[in-house]
């Protein structure tokens, strides 16, 4: 390996910095970064209230009413007036249509935090991460699907399990990282990131992220294209 292979993080420690090199693969694929866990079929669905009106919705889904996003803009439209048994019903709806809904998931769990039923949203969120317990990725889209929430305890334990499942995955030292970043906790993000961008070096978020922690990173250079491809991208 070059001198060129190899990503350098420079960490300021008071007066006296730290220069550490780091012995990187530059090929890292996805799917090894995340200990063999599969990346596909995340469900995504926006998690702030829709800026669509009740009527807008409800046509949407007497137009279609297997449209497990409209119920899922519906519920929360429903929740946020505090209006439990309907918001209720089309969260239910929203996971029927579509069971790995990690908005509509979290959006459940929240709705008997705020209704008053702390032990029914501790049984249905523990049966949601075990559920995300087999992918990585799942399980990093339900933590912060809970964090967006403000659930903060349970998004801590979908990271937990997410880096006890994948120690080496990139994307869950990374979001851990992140989430510590938001919290003001700046020792923490700096480990978990650091550990990312160890994995895997082409992540200029998270080389982003390491600057403003005062650490200097120095990104790997772009991989050379293969000489057809070098031609074809000058036409």
């Amino acid at each position: 390996m070059t001198g060129k292979d190899k990503s350098r993080i420079h960490a300021i420690v008071g007066a006296l910095p730290l220069l550490v090199f780091l012995g990187l693969t530059l090929a890292f694929s996805q799917g090894c970064a995340q200990g063999g866990s599969s990346s596909a079929g995340l469900e995504t669905a926006p998690t702030v209230p829709s800026v669509k009106t009740e009527r807008e919705l409800l046509l949407e889904i007497d137009k279609k009413f297997e449209n497990p996003e409209a119920h899922y803009e519906l519920a929360r439209y429903y929740h946020t007036g505090g209006q439990w048994t309907k918001a209720e019903y089309h969260y239910d709806r929203a996971l029927g249509f579509r069971p790995g809904l990690a908005a509509a998931q979290a959006g459940l769990v929240k709705l008997y935090v705020d209704h008053g039923q702390p032990a029914k949203a501790e049984q249905f969120a523990n049966g949601y991460i075990g559920q995300a317990s087999r992918n990585t990725r799942t399980t990093l889209r339900l933590a912060w699907e809970f964090e967006n929430l403000g659930l903060s305890e349970y998004a801590m334990r979908c990271f937990r399990q997410a880096l006890a499942g994948a120690p080496d995955s990139y994307e869950a030292n990374r979001q851990m990282g992140l989430y510590y970043l938001g919290k003001g906790q700046d020792d923490q993000a700096r480990r978990y990131l650091a550990r990312s961008f160890e994995l895997n070096p082409r992540q200029p978020e998270v080389a982003g992220a390491l600057g403003r922690l005062g650490v200097v990173v120095e990104s790997p250079e772009p991989e050379p294209k293969p000489e057809g491809q070098e031609r074809e991208a000058q036409r």
